[in-house]
């Protein structure tokens, strides 16, 4: 990670494949998003340091991220964690060249790798977060997805207004381990998906399910078949926290209905491909699966 204190902000320096306007149009696809604000080329994100919430102003100018800190004068050792977070966020530890590699002889990423040039997967540093708007997502449109997700947070997690603006955090997982299913239903949670949600933060409550655990699997296929153990939790849902969250790289969710649609075109199809047909088209894509996947969802709302 590389990156200074300047006393009142601090600086980033992202690798050279790095395009934060890209970064930005994925992040504003949608208005209902409640867990970040974009307003003048600039980025909001309120996180939580030491017990204390700091809304940080992200911008970008000369291929330097600078962060500032509106709302209130920081403690020193808070700004290493945040220069992490953002680091993890934009996923900045991925060496992005490799992937162009493999995107250049590739006949559907050829063409899409060089439009997005850039683009970072946006990840989801929680792992609460990942697996729980992974759950929520399942087998509904986005739009209810987020308005789901509104609630929830809205519900249920911590904020900050400054100037007028309120921003949100997510939800902890030890404050959903306290909720009853109904509390949940109330919001229009399906019976299921509240206790699928209200059940993975138990588990994380009680010690059986951490980061830490599942970054610490050898391979791909053991963390998976780790994250399949846990109630509510699909290949779809496993494969979406691998990408978002662990920066598996190989995570594949194949059967992504967005990634289904996206490869209609570039595949000449007037019906959805089959999934014999995209593990034909993602031979190529062996280690890169998830940017793969990542680059192609992009494409979809152009």
């Amino acid at each position: 990670m590389q990156w200074s204190n300047h006393g009142t902000f601090i600086e980033i320096y992202p690798p050279k494949e790095f395009n934060f306007d890209e970064c930005l149009v994925f992040l504003g696809r949608s208005q209902e998003e409640v867990l970040h604000q974009i307003r003048d080329e600039l980025l909001y994100k309120l996180i939580k340091v030491n017990g204390e919430l700091i809304l940080c102003r992200i911008g970008f100018a000369q291929h330097v991220i600078r962060v500032d800190f509106p709302s209130q004068p920081l403690s020193i050792t808070s700004y290493e964690e945040i220069a992490s977070y953002i680091w993890e966020w934009f996923d900045l530890d991925q060496d992005l060249s490799l992937f162009y590699e493999v995107a250049k002889q590739d006949k559907i990423l050829q063409q899409i790798h060089k439009r997005y040039y850039g683009l970072r997967m946006m990840c989801i540093p929680d792992l609460f977060e990942a697996l729980t708007w992974a759950i929520m997502g399942q087998q509904i449109n986005l739009t209810f997805a987020y308005k789901l997700k509104q609630r929830f947070v809205e519900h249920f997690g911590e904020c900050l207004t400054f100037e007028g603006n309120t921003f949100w955090l997510y939800p902890t997982y030890e404050r959903i381990a306290t909720l009853s299913v109904e509390e949940l239903i109330t919001l229009q949670f399906t019976v299921r998906k509240a206790e699928y949600v209200i059940g993975v933060a138990k588990d994380m409550t009680n010690g059986e399910l951490t980061k830490e655990m599942l970054l610490q699997e050898p391979t791909y296929e053991q963390a998976k078949k780790s994250l399949l153990g846990i109630r509510g939790v699909g290949p779809w849902t496993a494969d979406y926290a691998l990408m978002k969250c662990l920066h598996q790289s190989s995570a594949f969710p194949i059967a992504d209905v967005g990634l289904h649609n996206a490869l209609k075109v570039p595949l000449g199809l007037n019906r959805k491909p089959t999934i014999e047909e995209i593990k034909d088209v993602a031979t190529n894509w062996q280690g890169w699966q998830a940017y793969a996947t990542f680059y192609i969802w992009r494409s979809l709302y152009e």
